[in-house]
This record gives structure tokens, sequence and C-alpha cells, in this order.
């Protein structure tokens, strides 16, 4: 490999938790190590502000791809985070004031010369429920809003909707209701705390039993030509692979690329350097900024180097 030797970063959950055949931030420790960089690993408690500085007690990483023994920590340092290069923020939701924190000391660290991918002021503004709202016309018919009855008019309106919190990954807490549903009501309920905190539904995409729910993977706004379709279990409406749904390699129709081609820009002109667009039946549902996956399943499925792509990305913007 050629090009400068980087100081990388990583913050991240806890590092011995994850499935290392299946993490897209794993990959891209595997990419950046191929490189030669230095790999340096925080969890989000390992960061803090001291007079307008950002500090961060670090500890030099070591990763090998395997399924056993596939990682290695050296000594923890207490370090100014200007001494890194880059910082990946890799920290799954949910977005929480603690997340929110820590973007600002992130943003300390970007001030002081530092690229974070992604850029911690877009992870305030691109929630992956909310910022749909930007591209509405790409999108099924979606209401956030904290009013049961406004949730219940909107279901009147389109019969069957899926309804979500705002700051859940994974699948979990995932509702699909019916209009005349006797659990409509306590589903409605329970999503929006009675009323008491902000969801979001939106209509039903009937595409998603058959040809599931899309992810794809955007590197500095261009769209990975393949995508991860996300197929619901038996009995099941939700195809996230957390949850047990079947994952599909597919090549992008006309309709993803026409999404891809609206939203990659803009995010990329916003400082997303990574991004997964959420698609069912060539509909946007969702714009996941934070820790998207999806890396290793089509890496193995197409022979690709997507964590590769963006280190080389980082690397030319540097």
């Amino acid at each position: 490999m050629t090009g400068k030797k980087l100081k990388l970063g990583v913050v991240m959950d806890p590092i011995a938790a994850i499935k290392p055949y299946k993490d897209s931030t794993f990959a891209m420790l595997l990419a950046a190590e191929a490189r030669g960089w230095e790999l340096q690993y925080m969890q989000l408690e390992d960061l803090w502000l001291d007079s307008g500085e950002a500090l961060a007690s670090m500890r030099p990483l070591k990763v090998k791809d395997a399924n056993e023994s596939f990682f290695r920590l050296g000594d923890r340092r207490e370090r100014p985070l200007a001494d890194l290069d880059v910082i990946l923020m890799r920290k799954d939701p949910p977005f929480d004031m603690e997340y929110v924190m820590s973007t600002y000391i992130l943003e300390r660290a970007v001030d002081a010369g530092v690229r974070v991918i992604n850029d911690p002021g877009a992870l305030r503004d691109v929630n992956e429920k909310a910022y749909v709202a930007w591209f509405a016309d790409l999108c099924p018919a979606t209401v956030i809003t904290r009013s049961m009855a406004v949730m219940k008019a909107f279901l009147a309106r389109h019969q069957k909707i899926v309804v979500k919190p705002m700051d859940g990954m994974g699948g979990k807490s995932i509702f699909v209701v019916t209009h005349g549903d006797a659990n409509a009501n306590v589903i409605l309920e329970t999503i929006t705390g009675d009323g008491r905190r902000f969801a979001t539904a939106q209509e039903f995409v009937p595409e998603i039993t058959e040809t599931g729910d899309t992810r794809i993977l955007l590197v500095a706004g261009e769209a990975i030509p393949y995508g991860l379709a996300r197929i619901p279990a038996g009995g099941d409406h939700r195809g996230n692979l957390a949850v047990g749904g079947k994952a599909e390699g597919r090549k992008l129709d006309d309709r993803d690329r026409a999404v891809c081609a609206r939203v990659g820009p803009v995010l990329s002109r916003l400082g997303v350097m990574f991004a997964g667009l959420d698609v069912i039946g060539g509909k946007l549902t969702e714009i996941n900024v934070t820790s998207p996956t999806g890396i290793r399943e089509l890496d193995n499925m197409f022979s690709l180097d997507i964590a590769g792509q963006l280190m080389d990305q980082i690397s030319a913007s540097r």
C-alpha cells in the first residue's frame, strides 16, 4: 500500500463484543491496518474536554481477520485527540444526549485539525429517521409526531403503517399497524410514550415482503453498485438481519440509483463520508450515518473492498 501512514482512532462499542465476520467497523480497522496505519481504540467514556481541548484515554490496537483472538490492545495512555489524523466515530445508537455530548468533544478535535468520519455536526443534524424529510418526494408518506391524534389520523388515511422510535436500530421496537387492529392504540401509546416523545410513522410499502429492505452503502457520496437486501423471516415484517432477516445481494436498479444520485451529494457536502440508505421498493425509508453496516456481507458476496475504498478516500482527503 502506498500513501501517508496515518494515525487513526476509532470510537466504538466494546470491541470484545463484536462479531468480526460481520462487523463493518472491524472491516474498516482491517483496511487501515493493511495500510500500515497506527490504530488507537476508544469508547465513549474515554473522551473528555479540558479547558476546551479534546482529550482521550487511548489504547493502541492491532487487529487480524479471524473469529477468535482477532484483536490486541496495548497500554492505556492519555493523549490529545489532535495527536490523531483521523477518527472513525462508530458508536452504535441510541442517539441520546450522551452521544450528542461526544459529538461536541469530537467537534473540538475537528477544530484542532483532525478529520472525523462522519463529521460531528452531520451526526447531530442528519437524524436517521428525520432527515428523510429533506427528500420527501423519494419516500413513502411519513409523519414525525408526539401526537396520538396525528398518528391515528395517519393510520386511518393509509390503513397500514410502520411505526418506530426516533433513536433505535436493528429493527428494535418497530411495529406494523393495520387500521382496525385492536392493539393499535396500545402500540401508538407505547411508541410515543403516551404522547411524551416523538416517533415516526411511514406508509407500509408492500414490497418489503418479497424484495426486502435494501441497504445501499455510499462512500464519499457515491453508491456501491450492489445493495444488501434484508428479506423478512416468515411471520415478520422486519428485514433487519439482527431480528432474523435473510441477506441477499442485489445489483442496484434504476430507482435505487436515482435515490442515491439525489441523496449522496447532499450527504457528501455535509461531511458524511460513509452512509447507508435503506430503500424499499424504490422508496427511501432511512438515512443511516452513525454506524451503517453491510460492508462484510457485500464484500463477501461480490468480491468488493468497501472499507478499502473508504480508507483510500480518507487518505486522499488528508
